[in-house]
């Protein structure tokens, strides 16, 4: 009987092969891009990666799985299940966690690493409260800056103080000037001085003041040297009509007609109010008292007519 005696290099090769099998087997696992608050993996990065491979980036959140299963069961886990099982996050500590900046990494109630809002308000000189270009007053700066990093990146300061209903008393940084808006708050805009030329008769606005403009610039340019919002009553050139039968709105849009000056207007009218507060009253220019500006606007859409707030709080107050 013959014995069969294999080569010591050949041996070697093939205890190095089934060790990288093992070690494949083992860490070809899925990397995901987040572990959600019910410790399971979330979405999907790239399936069949090792865990050095998905740890690399240093990103906090990403996590991986161990488990090789198929399209079917990832399937699945992601879209019944919450997420994949057994997840296994990158950072368990705040080590070189790089959050970006105005946030730094903090450890939570459960020690996982989170990274946290937290701007540099070192440098803020002014301390009081300022309006933010979204209308909305903060108590300062610093508050300001928490907000825009928890998901308003375009938010910036528009003045100092808190915001205003006119003009006046409002110092605008730079050359921007102040502008009251058609809701009555005073903003803080840039004005252009130049509108490109009008190539299209579709471009002409007529505005709210009865004027026609060439375009959306040539109105915003207008309202800017003018102080105050002119606004769009409606697409296209003026016209002399005498009921709002006459003028053709874009959709979603309701004619409303201005008894006063004898013109329409278009107008959204698919608002839903929220729960008024009683500092929220507003005066109307049908001299009736409504609980907010959204009550008066939904009026107006009901009647067909144009109301405008006179002054805040009752009629009966002024």
């Amino acid at each position: 009987m013959l014995k069969h005696h294999l080569h010591p290099g050949m041996f070697l090769l093939f205890l190095w092969l089934c060790h990288l099998m093992e070690h494949q087997k083992v860490q070809a696992g899925n990397c995901w891009l987040q572990q959600g608050k019910n410790g399971r993996c979330q979405v999907l990065y790239m399936p069949g990666m090792s865990r050095e491979e998905c740890c690399r980036s240093g990103r906090l959140g990403t996590s991986w799985t161990e488990e090789d299963v198929p399209n079917s069961t990832l399937f699945r886990w992601m879209i019944f299940n919450g997420g994949a099982p057994n997840c296994i996050p990158c950072k368990e500590t705040c080590d070189n966690v790089d959050c970006g900046p105005g946030k730094r990494c903090k450890m939570n109630r459960r020690s996982k690493p989170r990274c946290v809002c937290a701007p540099d308000c070192s440098n803020i000189t002014w301390k009081g409260p300022v309006c933010g270009s979204d209308g909305k007053t903060y108590k300062d700066e610093c508050a300001l800056l928490k907000a825009k990093c928890k998901g308003h990146p375009d938010l910036d300061v528009q003045y100092q103080g808190k915001c205003k209903k006119t003009c006046r008393d409002v110092l605008c940084p730079g050359s921007s000037t102040c502008v009251v808006d058609q809701t009555n708050n005073a903003y803080c805009v840039t004005c252009n001085r130049i509108c490109p030329e009008v190539t299209s008769p579709e471009q002409y606005l007529c505005g709210n003041d009865g004027i026609v403009y060439a375009s959306a610039c040539h109105l915003r340019r207008a309202t800017c040297l003018l102080g105050r919002s002119i606004g769009v009553a409606y697409e296209g050139k003026c016209i002399k009509a005498k009921s709002c039968e006459d003028i053709q709105c874009s959709v979603g849009k309701k004619c409303l007609w201005d008894a006063r000056m004898s013109r329409g207007r278009c107008s959204l009218c698919d608002e839903t109010c929220p729960e008024s507060r009683t500092d929220e009253a507003v005066c109307a220019s049908d001299n009736t008292t409504y609980p907010s500006e959204c009550a008066m606007k939904q009026a107006a859409c009901s009647l067909g007519v144009l109301l405008e707030v006179k002054h805040s709080g009752s009629c009966n107050c002024k």
